[in-house]
């Protein structure tokens, strides 16, 4: 007998009737998605929030008594829900985020930029698992593997050595670590960044600003706003028309090289072949 899969326990939180009701239709069509709960108001929120812990509340701004800030403001840091805020007033959307909401819904939204939304929310939950998945393995080899066996798997989870070395990366139900050292090149894509290993791609709910600073960078450059490259994979620069330049690596790669991040890629890829 197969176990049941564990649903996405969702609240929605708003004073309009109605716009609850579009929520509710929204999420109950989704398999995924378990509703536990509907609130008109702030305090009834945190209730239903106590009550059953949701890992995803979909949050209406402007409320009576208490919006929807003051209910997040009441909430311990470390039981946040994944937030997705809801409001007709775009006013709010820098301080939502400033709350470090996941998403912003202004009404009237339509079921795509709602899919969008939920999307989001799915994959920011999976990197909490990740996560949490990470800690108990620190935890396991801790036990049967001694200081060495914590160490090596710390780079990897919440307490990373100086630079990451390794990445935690899990598809289609399966959790691997790929080496930060087997990483050819890295590329932005929307929400992600994309890890490209020996001619595969492997998505990350990452920044590459984030993703930047965790790399060793004597060896991990950014030679555009959305790309970073192995200096071991350059092959070499080639110009292109214009006085712009191309990085190619090994595998005949071609990445568009910036102007301003020319110089520092020449002088390290110098350095490092003395």
């Amino acid at each position: 007998m197969s176990a049941e899969r564990v649903r996405i326990k969702t609240l929605v939180v708003d004073d309009e009737p109605l716009a609850r009701r579009n929520l509710r239709v929204l999420l109950e069509a989704d398999p995924e998605v378990e509703l536990v709960g509907e609130a008109s108001g702030g305090a009834e929120a945190l209730a239903l929030i106590s009550e059953h812990s949701p890992d995803l509340v979909f949050l209406d701004v402007q409320m009576p008594e208490m919006d929807g800030f003051g209910v997040l403001e009441r909430l311990e840091a470390e039981k946040l829900p994944v937030v997705i805020f809801v409001t007709a007033f775009d006013k709010y959307a820098l301080k939502a985020f400033d709350f470090h909401a996941l998403d912003y819904l202004l009404k009237p939204f339509d079921d795509s930029r709602f899919e969008k939304a939920l999307a989001r929310a799915k994959q920011q939950l999976a990197q909490r698992e990740l996560k949490d998945l990470s800690r108990r393995l620190i935890s396991l080899l801790e036990d049967r593997g001694g200081p060495r066996a914590v160490e090596d798997a710390a780079a990897s989870a919440d307490r990373p050595a100086r630079y990451q070395t390794r990445f935690l990366i899990k598809s289609a139900g399966r959790v691997s670590f790929i080496r930060a050292e087997e990483i050819d090149w890295i590329e932005a894509e929307d929400y992600y960044v994309k890890l490209h290993v020996k001619g595969r791609g492997h998505l990350l709910r990452e920044t590459m600003n984030d993703i930047e600073t965790r790399l060793d960078p004597e060896v991990f450059v950014r030679i555009h706003r959305s790309s970073i490259v192995n200096l071991e994979r350059v092959r070499e620069l080639q110009q292109l028309f214009g006085g712009d330049y191309a990085v190619v690596l090994h595998d005949g790669t071609q990445l568009k090289l910036s102007r301003a991040r020319r110089e520092r890629l020449e002088s390290l890829l110098k350095t490092s072949r003395r």
